[in-house]
């Protein structure tokens, strides 16, 4: 429903009281009112286990504000939207309590039954909340009713399943909208408007152009408080499943019919059964995986993974992750696309680096001179912006050749505001536009990719780790995995935006 042109829910938050929402959620909200995106007309219900009165909540909600936004002139208005429900998911005579509260909101602001459900908590409880949501009645409106979850999506493909299937029960596939916040980004929406709206590019986006295609997304930051969670996932499964196989899918995608969801989605599918399967002695020669060591990060000491807390002294977790994967498709035939991912790196950057083929023949060939390839570099975090690599005449009264780069960069356009990722999402689920967000198939073929993986380096140990210094660029396999292919990796830091 929209009251004035903008968008208006009664937005259920599970796990009000968490991390998640504090610093992501309610901040993004605040925003879209701040905007005018939002009509006056809307109502939040925080929910979580601990008791909190609703001015106690507000309160929780302001702080949140103010610790993240520098105009809080309207931050009253908007936490008198806020509610608070103490909540016990297996009990569901705590629901029957929110459906009245949810009942009662819906006619104080006039939302006509519109619910959104916005799982912000732990995965294990996404299906009993499900379920007890279509039990207990609050998804019985005469408005919309969508479902909102965060990753991961279950641990492997059967874990997965069968989460769906509890899920839906009580939703249609259109009705859940699974966030991947890497989707959010404003560069990651970009990479389809650089494609299809140039014609410089799309003509030059095969394997007749490309020689190789990196993505690289590497963290400064260690595991921090996250021990116990990722002895269970690692890498592979917290970054490549989703949002490393959810870049690659937008980059080799076909140009869809048209700009909407259901297109976008089919062509992304596409991309994801063209992977090239891996099983067994393929994964080493496809796949290196690191944990990082003890090290010095900005000046300061570090422990290794294995002495995080939580973390086994014997942990056979990767915190790193480099793959080529291969796409048989007729576009992308015999081009690789290299990703590496890891935690506790020499910089925080998530790049797409696609290096165009060298020219037919080398016309400086006479001057000894060596061409530097075509690159086109698309900056996703910290900063964003798009540079083009190209060779130029050099100054003076010879003929050589020198490098230029042609950049742009958001930061650097006056007025530009790039919404924050979840802003952008929380938006768009609002409209009820599915478009940046992941559908099961997506789902279903990265888990089926990713499981493969993980099923060879679960059942054998890694002989050398940790294998990567902490603040370091990452294990030196990960080198030779390209430069088996006459490839290497192109350091993210010298082509910065800064840098250009």
């Amino acid at each position: 429903m929209k009251q004035n042109g903008k968008p208006t829910a009664l937005i259920m938050i599970f796990g009000a009281t968490g991390d998640l929402a504090n610093r992501k959620l309610f901040p993004s909200l605040y925003k879209l009112f701040e905007k005018d995106k939002l009509s006056e007309q809307f109502a939040v219900i925080g929910i979580a286990r601990r008791p909190l009165t609703n001015d106690e909540f507000q309160n929780n909600v302001r702080k949140s504000i103010q610790s993240a936004s520098k105009d809080d002139n309207r931050v009253d208005e908007f936490a008198s939207h806020f509610y608070y429900h103490s909540l016990d998911v297996t009990d569901s005579d705590s629901y029957v309590s929110l459906k009245k509260l949810a009942g009662e909101l819906d006619e104080h602001y006039q939302l006509d039954g519109n619910r959104i459900f916005y799982l912000a908590m732990a995965p294990e409880f996404f299906g009993t909340i499900a379920l007890h949501l279509k039990e207990d009645g609050l998804t019985d409106v005469n408005g919309f009713k969508r479902l909102v979850i965060e990753k991961p999506f279950g641990h492997d493909l059967e874990s997965a399943k069968e989460l769906n299937n509890q899920i839906r029960t009580a939703f249609s596939e259109d009705e859940i909208y699974r966030i991947d916040h890497y989707l959010g980004k404003e560069m990651v929406q970009n990479i389809e408007v650089i494609r299809f709206a140039n014609a410089i590019f799309e003509p030059l986006w095969n394997n007749r152009f490309i020689s190789n295609i990196q993505v690289t997304s590497s963290e400064i930051l260690g595991v921090e408080e996250r021990g116990r969670y990722y002895e269970k996932s690692g890498a592979l499964r917290d970054m490549v499943q989703n949002h490393m196989l959810q870049m690659v899918a937008l980059l080799a995608m076909e140009p869809p019919i048209r700009l909407n969801t259901e297109e976008i989605r089919s062509e992304k599918v596409k991309v994801l059964r063209a992977l090239r399967p891996m099983e067994g002695d393929e994964v080493e020669q496809y796949f290196v995986r690191g944990q990082y060591g003890s090290g010095t990060v900005s000046g300061e000491d570090v422990p290794a993974y294995r002495n995080e807390v939580m973390v086994s002294e014997e942990s056979n977790t990767e915190t790193y992750v480099a793959g080529k994967l291969m796409i048989d498709n007729f576009r992308w035939a015999g081009v690789p696309i290299y990703i590496r991912t890891g935690k506790r790196m020499e910089t925080k950057s998530t790049k797409i680096v696609i290096q165009f083929k060298d020219i037919p023949m080398n016309l400086y060939y006479r001057t000894e001179q060596t061409l530097n390839p075509n690159l086109l570099v698309i900056h996703i975090q910290p900063e964003e912006g798009i540079t083009l690599h190209l060779n130029a005449k050099k100054a003076g009264q010879s003929m050589e050749a020198t490098p230029v780069k042609l950049n742009f960069a958001n930061k650097g356009i006056d007025g530009i505001n790039t919404p924050e990722a979840y802003e952008k999402l929380l938006f768009d689920c609002m409209r009820g536009d599915a478009t940046n967000f992941t559908h099961w198939d997506e789902v279903a073929l990265s888990w089926g990719f990713v499981d493969k993986i993980s099923e060879v380096w679960e059942n054998s140990k890694a002989k050398n780790f940790p294998n990567y210094a902490s603040g370091s660029v990452g294990p030196k396999e990960a080198d030779e995995l390209l430069e088996r292919d006459g490839f290497f990796w192109w350091p993210v830091t010298n082509l910065d935006v800064d840098n250009c």
